[in-house]
């Protein structure tokens, strides 16, 4: 994928020759004859916009000037998920770029970028995708670290055409990130207590101090969105295998904190919310608090208002956790495919045929198969002296 932009300036203001900066909290204006009274107030406005921004970049961790000194924030959105579950057409169509999705290899990146009003100020989102289903997690290291744990958002994908694929997609994803966050957090904590306990008192706050179940919840201490993908196949399905999905996927969203939203490119509707919930979390957008529970209608249900109550009890499997329950109830409706550990070899793939290097590369694989072979044969003759003279 490619850079992106996400919205525009009505003009583009350029800096004056004549504005220089005392020291970091003042700026000053020289009096010039040049400048008429109409410059003069533009220019003041201006001034007085970049000072209002200085004061709201020191209130903000995710906030940075600069160099032409214009505060602007920063986010980091990680989309990960099931192969060829849309991970890559949720982003495009959020960044409102319409080409056709490419297959992502490993991990990808692009940004977007949105104009804070009429003034110059651009607030920017950093999105990383990883591609290769569970088998490359472990890359979740590169975007998951102490420097943009502040603004990081997760969002995990799962296929709702392909059950099949769903809990062991959504158990090995959740873990990989819940151990990969609280080791940053941990970290951050020698660094910056009090910021570490800031982030894990926030993931906490959605569900407020009266829900009756945050006692009994394992919240992952950062933003978290679970997407259902590929709505348009998945509400064909039999009634009682989408009640058992959706009912499971609540859950498991409730238990971790995350909201749940299904998604698909080709109902517009559902687009929308999908577009909306990522840009609250990479611009801070109002969000839509629309709650749909129905198993016949596309879900979509923010962290901290769903309920046990609400979303009911699997059957019982003896002392197991709820969570367990859940997990027992959908492997005994949905046995679950086992995916490869290991990535396939992107050498081999039509897409990336280059005939010159390919050509290349068969040469030095012929040439050391011939090599192994003259190694193979000395060592023969070698055993066999050494036989002769024993």
């Amino acid at each position: 994928m490619s850079q992106t932009s996400v919205g525009r300036t009505g003009y583009e203001v350029v800096k004056p020759p004549d504005i220089e900066s005392d020291d970091e909290s003042s700026i000053t204006v020289k009096k010039t004859r040049s400048f008429n009274k109409d410059t003069k107030l533009i220019w003041n406005l201006c001034i007085n916009t970049v000072k209002k921004s200085e004061i709201t970049s020191k209130k903000s961790d995710t906030s940075l000037i600069s160099e032409k000194g214009i505060s602007h924030a920063e986010t980091t959105v990680l989309v990960v998920g099931a192969k060829s579950s849309g991970k890559t057409s949720i982003i495009l169509r959020f960044l409102d770029r319409e080409e056709p999705p490419k297959p992502t290899t490993a991990l990808d990146y692009t940004f977007g970028r949105r104009t804070q009003g009429h003034n110059m100020n651009k607030d920017v989102t950093h999105m990383w995708e990883l591609g290769g289903g569970v088998a490359l997690s472990g890359l979740l290291e590169v975007p998951i670290n102490e420097q943009c744990i502040r603004s990081l958002s997760t969002v995990i994908v799962v296929d709702l055409s392909r059950p099949q694929s769903i809990w062991t997609t959504l158990e090995t994803l959740i873990n990989v990130i819940k151990n990969r966050v609280k080791k940053v957090i941990g970290t951050l904590k020698h660094s910056s207590p009090s910021e570490a306990n800031m982030l894990v008192a926030e993931s906490l706050a959605m569900y407020g101090p009266h829900h009756t179940d945050k006692d009994h919840l394992d919240i992952v201490p950062i933003p978290l969105v679970i997407i259902g993908s590929k709505y348009d196949e998945f509400q064909n399905f039999d009634s009682e295998k989408k009640k058992i999905i959706t009912r499971t996927l609540r859950y498991v969203a409730h238990h971790f904190g995350a909201h749940l939203c299904y998604f698909s490119s080709k109902v517009e509707s559902l687009v929308a919310k999908t577009r909306g919930l990522l840009g609250h979390l990479a611009f801070n957008t109002q969000l839509s608090k629309a709650v749909v529970t129905d198993h016949n209608k596309p879900v979509y249900i923010l962290a901290g208002m769903d309920a046990v109550s609400q979303i009911g009890s699997p059957p019982s499997s003896g002392s197991r956790s709820i969570l367990e329950q859940w997990k027992h109830l959908f492997l005994s409706t949905f046995p679950q495919e086992k995916e490869a550990t290991k990535p396939t070899d992107p050498s081999l793939d039509v897409q990336y045929k280059e005939p010159i290097i390919d050509s290349m590369r068969a040469q030095k694989d012929e040439e050391l198969a011939r090599f192994k072979k003259q190694q193979e044969r000395k060592q023969r003759e070698e055993d066999r002296r050494k036989g002769l003279k024993g």
